[in-house]
């Protein structure tokens, strides 16, 4: 555009689109899609991607079987049908040094989008068939803009909608922005921008949307980041504040009756990472404020016998406690640890979950009916509206992230405002952003019992099976056990995985024929489900072949080998988790992952993962830049959150200072813009999570 002086002065950010040039109804509407409706939108639709033309590769240069960018010019296109009725949209692109073939199949809508004398930006791989060919994964259209061919060039990438493409995005932006840039005002505090590292605004803005490299592209988008990161924060303190103001609880005593009791009769020193924690959640529970805590350690990192000093607590109080776990298998195994540690004590904890006899059910609501102290352990039995409490004082939710909201809440709305402690062995990546973000206390276990050997894990090829089960066989002849994980239960026609039974039935027959052999799974009637397991943990099987059933809290220290087929079929946290039944032992433990009939570039990523770390926290992260952040003030657990600038999984930095300012400016006088400004942009989602 060529804007003179009157219409520069007449310009503003709250413009409306529709006054400028080159903006019609239809592509204001367009506009309107991309949540663009005024200049300042405009100016704030920052790029997604780059491409940095100095890596582009010169045309001659291109082999069969390299991955490759180029940039060249359309001089010939056209869509050629095949034989199989499939319309190949095909262009010729030729730069300085040469041309070459490109290729789309099935996309013939191209001849319509695609020009002769447009430059494209082609990213993909190269191939011979009736010469060189490329295949592109992406591409980008230039336009009648070919500076990009000269080299060291950083081009913009645009969000973009159908009606409107990259090329006018860029091209609308690049006629205002002269203009657009000096109306831009930094308004966040001096100090706040200084200690984050980052530039001004307008400056920032100018380098996302005209880098002169990809490193300075990153450097104005840290700016946004650190803004998006420190409203939220903002935000988020300020409706914890309000949460908090609204939860009075229960204000226990530590009396240092049965928790002093039980430290002294434990077999094993707590850690001092289980010390800590216990000061921060009995500190909580002593005060009159409700505690709403998450409680994260690692597998095997003792969170079980810390949330059972919490519920004695309660219990010394004269209160009730209830914790909560995902499977009547979980369930029932807490039950047997709690009942032989707690024996001496003359205390008898109950189960409570949806199979037992309605008996036995009857007589369980008697005991909670009684204003006694009582431990109470269950599956989502306890959330029912049947099920009451006389004295409910402590709720624990167990691997919380395996209930549902509603589930949870549900727990921690039985008695009168109990305390809440949630509890997970590996952060998902809901459940790190609810940690960075949200309004929970957390306390970290970050420290493993004293003489937890790592468990070396491993890709198995499939070449390799007829040695590995005769080497599981020896291990059993050394008197360990092993787990083997199968994704079904049983066969299906319509997926390619192993299946439990079936797995049992071919080992047991063929080349674990020497060794015992169990089945267990969700399917089995509760009875036969417990009574393999125990059968399994008192060395009466040598190998069980189970579903994910065993995924959390099974505890046989003797099994020390973990076999999972199709491993890249499950997810990272899950791969962890199974890992975690093994290595509970003084013997060495191993961990072996056989891959599926056709593993995916996503699957085969999480194994590596896997074998490199051991650390549930570093997979949480990984995960989460796998998977995306979801939708952090929502409901999504998985893809692009609300955050448009700034990614958790590498901006942790700008997290810890957005907090630290956050804070700052909350405690201090505060700061009327910087509020304002958040309130804008997510006051809404924040409004309605205090409501909630």
């Amino acid at each position: 555009m060529s804007a003179g002086s009157a219409e520069t002065r007449r310009l503003f950010l709250d413009t409306p689109v529709t006054y400028l040039k080159g903006v019609g109804p239809k592509r204001a509407e367009a506009l309107l899609r991309l949540n663009i409706a005024t200049a300042g939108d405009l100016l704030f639709h920052v790029p997604h991607r780059y491409e940095d033309a100095s890596t582009v590769a010169s045309i001659a240069s291109l082999e069969p079987g390299m991955d490759a960018t180029v940039i060249g010019q359309v001089v010939s296109k056209g869509v050629i049908p095949t034989r199989k009725g499939l319309r190949i949209f095909q262009a010729v692109l030729r730069d300085g040094t040469g041309m070459i073939e490109v290729s789309w199949p099935g996309q013939p809508y191209l001849d319509r989008q695609i020009q002769k004398g447009e430059t494209l930006l082609v990213t993909g791989s190269v191939r011979f068939f009736h010469g060189r060919q490329m295949q592109p994964r992406e591409f980008v259209n230039l336009g009648d803009d070919d500076e990009g061919t000269s080299g060291g060039r950083v081009l913009s990438v645009y969000p973009a909608t159908e009606g409107l493409g990259v090329k006018a995005i860029r091209a609308l932006i690049d006629g205002y922005i002269d203009q657009l840039l000096p109306l831009v005002v930094e308004y966040l505090p001096p100090s706040a921008v200084a200690r984050a590292r980052v530039p001004l605004l307008p400056a920032a803005l100018r380098m996302v949307h005209r880098p002169t490299s990809i490193a300075e592209a990153e450097e104005g988008r840290s700016r946004l980041a650190f803004e998006e990161l420190l409203f939220v924060q903002i935000l988020m303190r300020r409706a914890n504040a309000l949460a908090r103001a609204r939860r009075n609880g229960i204000a226990f005593e530590n009396r240092r009756d049965l928790t002093s009791r039980l430290k002294g009769a434990l077999p094993f020193e707590l850690t001092g990472a289980q010390v800590r924690s216990l000061r921060e959640i009995f500190a909580d529970m002593c005060s009159d404020r409700r505690m709403h805590r998450l409680l994260q350690g690692d597998v095997g990192s003792g969170k079980t016998i810390v949330a059972l000093f919490a519920a004695l607590l309660a219990l010394e109080n004269g209160r009730q406690a209830a914790i909560m776990a995902p499977t009547e298998l979980l369930a029932e195994q807490h039950l047997r640890t709690f009942v032989r540690l707690l024996a001496p004590f003359g205390i008898v904890p109950l189960l409570l979950t949806g199979r037992l006899p309605a008996r036995e059910r009857r007589e369980a609501a008697e005991r909670m009916a009684l204003a006694a102290p009582l431990l109470v352990v269950g599956t989502h039995a306890l959330v029912q509206d049947a099920t009451t409490f006389a004295r409910l004082g402590l709720a624990v939710i167990d691997e919380q992230h395996r209930f549902g909201v509603e589930q949870r809440k549900a727990l921690g709305g039985k008695g009168e405002r109990p305390d809440v402690l949630l509890m997970s062995a590996t952060p998902i990546p809901r459940s790190l952003a609810l940690t960075l973000y949200g309004d929970l206390d957390v306390t970290v276990i970050d420290e493993l019992p004293a003489g937890r050997l790592p468990v070396p894990t491993r890709v198995v090829p499939a070449a390799k099976r007829p040695d590995h089960y005769r080497w599981i066989v020896e291990q059993v002849g050394a008197g360990r056990q092993a787990y083997i994980v199968c994704p079904l239960v049983e066969g299906s026609e319509s997926v390619q995985a192993r299946a439990a039974e079936d797995e049992a039935d071919h080992l047991a027959a063929g080349p674990l024929s020497e060794v015992r052999v169990g089945c267990l799974h969700g399917q089995l009637p509760a009875a036969e489900r417990l009574d393999v397991m125990r059968r399994f943990a008192g060395g009466a099987l040598d190998v069980l072949v189970a579903t994910t059933v065993i995924e959390v809290g099974v505890d046989v220290p003797n099994a020390s080998v973990m076999v999972v087929e199709d491993a890249d079929r499950f997810g990272l946290a899950q791969l962890h988790q199974l890992r975690g039944r093994v290595g509970r032992g003084s013997e060495q433990s191993y961990c072996f992952l056989y891959e599926s009939a056709e593993p995916t570039d996503e699957g085969r990523a999480r194994l590596k993962a896997l074998v490199e770390h051991a650390s549930g926290f570093d997979l949480a992260e990984i995960d989460l830049e796998m998977r995306g952040e979801g939708h952090l003030l929502g409901r999504l657990q998985s893809g692009r959150s609300e955050l448009r600038h700034a990614r958790l999984s590498r901006d942790r930095r700008l997290l810890e200072e957005a907090r630290e300012d956050a804070r700052t400016l909350l405690d201090g006088p505060g700061d009327p813009v910087v509020e304002t400004a958040a309130d804008e942009r997510f006051g809404a989602v924040i409004a309605g999570l205090v409501r909630g």
